[in-house]
């Protein structure tokens, strides 16, 4: 939204507890969706991979339309429609041309309240996500972050697949997917955004006559869904694990469990693994382990933030006889943050490239969109860009300096290792 508006966002909960919000954009393009609470994190053990079917199966057909209905009702005036599904949560989202607003919002609540998940469409839609799982388990420098979240909560549901397992997925019906769907896709646990050149009054009437037609009188709504458990404090019990892989260059995941949105650390962890790991050239691995020794094309580091805990982590691919030595590398740039604090010169260089990186990604409207509703959805509050860079002015080289001593001490990294 537009930094020099200083309070873009109108919000507004209708009586049956969806959230609505809306910010202004300077395009004709709208870009709306929800938000809905119902993640991974949100099934039970034999419900493992279900928030990921429910999403594609909302596609599948509902009380009013068909799964070729769905599809066209957008893409025939141009617009677009999607879904992914987290480890949190689950967002429906769609960009159109704003005189199509209207048609973007019956659709969007049509498909996340009123889905039928029909048996004969889940027998067919089951062996495409399992094609999903396959060609993603042929992608090492994916997978290996889904083992070292596993690692990083074991036995907790954040530490599993989010695409779930072929076995389990074979066996689910049509009630079993009714029953997540009325426990999770509950009116109170979504959020409607819409970021574009709209009044948030038409999105209310709006998004008024498009519940009107849907299941929230069903009396399933009145089943409450399951607490989520907290994630338990997590000291990995050997510091390497190696995995041998059919492939040709070795994958390295270095890293250790962290902060959650709600830690105010997790800023301090944010800007630091932008110095260290970022998308920038610049960045201290991408220079240690590239620039001066030709070690690997690709390496990253990333500060995954779920509500109340995370996940950072830097990643590299190497032949595998450099392994070591590419360890060692990515070891002592870590002990140099940990061994003193940034100069202040420094810190305001690594201050001002982050402000920088967040100013271009605020013309991403779409992802722009979908931030803004994960954070409403998440935590019940807005953030401006310039909000943003006021708690990034207020860090100190001392904070910094003691979040790098909690997450990169050797004491807390695990190291998994494909190869």
């Amino acid at each position: 939204m537009p930094p020099f508006i200083e309070n873009p966002f109108t919000t507004h909960t209708l009586p049956c507890g969806m959230r609505i919000i809306c910010a202004p954009s300077p395009t004709q393009v709208v870009y709306c969706g929800i938000a809905v609470d119902a993640g991974t994190r949100d099934e039970q053990y034999h419900e493992s991979g279900m928030a990921h079917f429910v999403e594609h199966m909302s596609f599948k057909g509902t009380h009013r339309r068909t799964a070729r209905q769905i599809i066209n009702r957008l893409e025939s005036v141009g617009g677009d429609l999607n879904a992914y599904t987290g480890k949190e949560e689950t967002v429906f989202y769609s960009s159109v041309l704003k005189q199509h607003l209207p048609k973007a919002i019956d659709l969007l609540v049509d498909i996340t309240l009123n889905s039928t998940f029909l048996q004969e469409e889940m027998s067919k839609e089951v062996e495409v996500v399992i094609d999903e799982i396959e060609s993603y388990n042929d992608q090492p420098c994916e997978l290996i972050y889904d083992e070292f979240e596993e690692i990083c909560f074991p036995s907790h549901p954040l530490g599993r697949n989010i695409l779930g397992e072929a076995d389990k997925l074979r066996e689910l019906t049509s009630q079993h997917m009714h029953a997540f769907h009325q426990r999770m896709y509950r009116p109170e646990r979504m959020v409607l955004f819409v970021y574009g050149d709209v009044e948030p009054e038409q999105v209310i009437r709006l998004t008024e006559k498009a519940l009107a037609n849907s299941n929230l009188s069903h009396p399933s709504y009145s089943l409450m869904p399951l607490p989520r458990t907290a994630p338990v404090p997590f000291r990995p019990a050997e510091a390497t694990t190696t995995r041998k892989k059919d492939t040709h260059q070795a994958h390295v995941v270095i890293g250790a469990r962290s902060f959650g949105g709600n830690n105010p650390r997790h800023l301090h962890l944010y800007l630091m693994n932008n110095l260290l790991g970022g998308p920038c050239m610049s960045s201290l691995l991408n220079l240690s382990l590239r620039e001066r020794n030709g070690l690997v094309y690709t390496v990253e580091s990333n500060a995954t933030c779920y509500t109340d805990s995370g996940v950072w982590t830097t990643y590299f691919g190497c032949d595998s006889k450099d392994v070591r030595k590419c360890c060692r590398l990515v070891e002592r740039e870590l002990q140099k943050l940990t061994d003193k604090p940034l100069s202040v010169q420094r810190l305001n260089a690594a201050r001002r490239q982050l402000k920088g990186q967040i100013a271009v990604s605020y013309d991403n409207f779409e992802s722009l969109a979908i931030s803004m509703a994960k954070r409403y959805l998440h935590y019940d509050s807005t953030q401006t860009m310039q909000q943003l860079f006021n708690r990034l002015d207020e860090l100190t080289p001392d904070q910094l300096w003691e979040t790098a001593q909690e997450v990169f001490s050797p004491q807390n990294l695990h190291t998994l290792i494909y190869k």
